[in-house]
This record gives C-alpha cells, structure tokens and sequence, in this order.
C-alpha cells in the first residue's frame, strides 16, 4: 500500500486568520474530501479570533453537499506553497531540497506526490510560426557537448496496427558540432530535413539523449551515462507535466512526443553502466510511486526518445522547457 501524504503539517503554513470566508471553508472541504475528520479542521480553525466553536459541527456536516466540483488537497498545498512550504524535501540532517541541477542519487529517499492533489498543466503546443531548427539546436546544446557523437533516426515503416516504428540504426557517426553547424547552414529553411534527411510527417523521428562512440548504437556505444528517459502516458498530458515539475526532478528536456506522453530527459550523471542502472530504477521507483507508470523498456541509456523540431501526426515533437 503506497504511504498517504499527511496534510496537517502543511496546516501550519495556512494561518486561518489570513483567509477570507470562502478560502476556510474550503480547507475544510479539502480536508473531508481526503479523509480527515472534524477534528483536525476544528483545532486548525481555534487560531482565528472569528472562530465559533457552536457553528463548527453543522458547518462540517454541510461540507461537500452543494453539488459542486469536490475541493481537494491540492488547495491546500497551493496555499502552504504561498507561504512558503517546500514540498518534496530529502528526509536526514540536511533536509535539502531537490533542486533542478541535482543529480539523482539512490542513497537519498523522495517524498512522493498524490497525482489526484496535482492540478494539470496545460502545455502550449507552438503555432505555425515555430522554429523547427532552434528547437533541435536547444535540444543538442541543452545535452551534449560540441564533440560528442549524437545517435538519431529519420526512417520508420508502418507496422500492421497502423502505428509506426523505427527502420534501422539510423546515424550516430556525426558530432553535436557538425549537426550545429549543419541546422546553422540550413536554418532559414524552417525545416530539419535539410540538415538531418526528412522524416515521415505521420511517424516523427527518434534521437539518443547519451553520446555514442560513432561506431554503433548498442548500450557498449555509450560513452557517457548523463541521462535517463522518463515517459508515461497513463494520464492526461497535462497532469504527467504537472507531476514531472512536482517531483522537481533534474530534468535537461522536457520534449512532448507528439502523442500521448512528455518525455523528461532527467540528469542522473551515473560513473558506469551498473551506477546508471542502480540510480535509473531509484529514479523509475519514485515515478511510479507517484502514479507515473513509467515503461521499463525505456532504461537502456542507448534508448531512443523523440526528437523535437518534427511533425508527427496532426502535432509537433516539441521543446516544453529546459533546465
């Protein structure tokens, strides 16, 4: 059974006096619809020179029976963030915050999110005035060095279910500096196909977020274990973009594929093959704990992810954010 997040220390950042009618009765109403009692809501409210305790019973019975959409927990989490709650904290002496420039370390443990607390976040999809060439240009510049072999592929064939999957190895003989200076000759074109080779506008097309040693794309070809592959597509859109920027995961890229997931190309910085396989199934543990599903095909540091600056379908691969 996963742990339940406990809201009443949040309840000390949430001065009862600070809040306008409206606002104390939905604490009340967040928590009733999570699962505490009257109690909890009784004792928070005493701190406030309006309180009457002969009004509380009936106003707690009263709670969640408007017929409106239900207050959760996620109101009261918004209002402790306001004054000043860091959510997600490392548990030990240091108590440090996760930051977005931290590595993931299995030696540390996570507080996790409930993802029906997070309120979604929509993502802006570009218009038709988007710059193809710039998004691939931030995404290389975002993680790879200038000398660097960069793996990626163009090519795809229809399988018999109408999706479409990768054809071949695809190239991972260039260097993030030639493919610059490449996307640099070509970036007036407003399309990639002058710098890498055209992809099929209904299947996208697929880059390695770790450098290669240009001479294959087998996990041995890694030369650098810098990233990890985070994708889930068992919720909305805007709810995996939410709980991605919850979890203040260090996320380099936050790329939407074009269909149903955001892939976040997370900073994990492991020695070797065995580091970067301990540190990913940490990262894919605290994932899943908080309703992410991640798939488990996706921990080969040689994996491919989608690669922004394409069409793929009737939607662009797209640059969400960075660091």
């Amino acid at each position: 059974m996963e742990e339940k997040f406990d809201l009443l220390p949040l309840l000390e950042y949430i001065p009862p006096s600070s809040l306008d009618y409206l606002e104390w009765v939905s604490v009340g109403m967040a928590l009733k619809h999570e699962g505490y009692d009257f109690h909890d809501w009784d004792v928070w409210s005493q701190a406030d020179s309006r309180y009457n305790a002969h009004e509380m019973e009936s106003k707690w019975a009263s709670l969640g029976h408007n017929g409106g959409q239900p207050v959760t927990g996620a109101f009261i989490t918004m209002k402790a963030k306001e004054n000043g709650w860091l959510s997600r904290q490392y548990e030990g002496d240091g108590m440090e915050t996760f930051g977005w420039d931290d590595e993931i370390s299995y030696e540390r443990d996570y507080r996790f999110v409930d993802k029906a607390w997070v309120e979604g976040k929509e993502i802006q999809e570009p218009g038709d005035n988007w710059n193809p060439v710039e998004q691939l240009q931030t995404y290389i510049q975002t993680l790879f060095s200038n000398d660097d072999h960069i793996g990626y592929v163009v090519d795809s064939w229809q399988r018999e279910d109408g999706k479409y999957s990768v054809r071949g190895s695809g190239v991972y003989t260039k260097t993030a500096e030639e493919i610059l200076n490449d996307l640099e000759k070509y970036k007036d074109q407003k399309d990639l196909g002058w710098a890498i080779g055209d992809s099929k506008k209904e299947a996208g097309a697929w880059i390695r977020f770790n450098p290669l040693d240009g001479k294959g794309v087998k996990n041995e070809n890694v030369t650098d274990f810098k990233f990890a592959l985070v994708e889930s597509d068992n919720m909305s859109l805007e709810k995996q973009n939410a709980i991605m920027r919850e979890l203040e995961l260090p996320i380099a890229a936050l790329v939407y594929s074009g269909g149903k997931s955001v892939h976040a190309i997370v900073k994990v910085e492991a020695a070797n093959y065995a580091e970067y396989q301990k540190r990913v199934e940490y990262l894919y543990k605290i994932c899943n704990k908080n309703g992410l599903q991640v798939d488990s095909q996706n921990k080969n540091p040689s994996r491919l992810s989608r690669m922004p600056g394409v069409i793929r379908g009737e939607h662009k691969q797209f640059l969400i954010d960075t660091n």
